[in-house]
């Protein structure tokens, strides 16, 4: 059971004091000014923003499952899409065959957001673009680039509409 404040503010339970009433004061954040982790946390919020304008409720992970950051699930509960949230265009060895959708922003003045699967972001980078001619990737690790002219045109039809 939850303790509640008396009428000095004090939270037993708690331990804490709030003695503020009034209004909040509102300041924008500095998304640079952000560790790793808030930035993760941020970033998530701002993705399960952009879906829940199409009926998906998000749940974010723990740590990641089955390379998954967080599940989405649209209202009518048919499909539970496990996505894993980039930056940018990027594509992992280690996320082949996984059942994985990329979710990101276009890194071009904060444009559109794509939301994408995996092993079909992979198909289009290697189609349009050199990433995968690269000793990176020849490593397995992750290709995070700015997407090519000829990408950003294959891309087109992943864009969540209205972003």
């Amino acid at each position: 059971m939850w303790a509640t404040p008396n009428v000095h503010g004090w939270n037993k339970k708690l331990g804490f004091m709030n003695t503020e009433i009034g209004p909040i004061e509102w300041q924008a954040i500095s998304y640079s000014r952000l560790n790793a982790k808030q930035k993760e946390i941020y970033n998530f919020q701002k993705a399960a923003a952009v879906l829940a304008d199409y009926g998906f409720d998000c749940i974010k992970l723990a740590d990641d499952w089955g390379g998954a950051d967080f599940l989405a699930y649209n209202k009518d509960r048919e499909k539970t899409y496990k996505v894993q949230l980039k930056t940018r265009a990027s594509v992992w060895k280690k996320y082949k065959n996984k059942d994985l959708w990329m979710l990101f922003q276009s890194p071009v003045s904060k444009g559109p957001w794509y939301m994408i699967h995996h092993d079909k972001l992979l198909e289009l980078v290697r189609q349009n673009t050199t990433w995968l001619e690269s000793e990176v990737w020849e490593d397995g690790e992750c290709l995070n680039r700015k997407p090519t002219k000829e990408l950003r045109k294959a891309l087109a039809p992943y864009i969540i509409p209205g972003t």
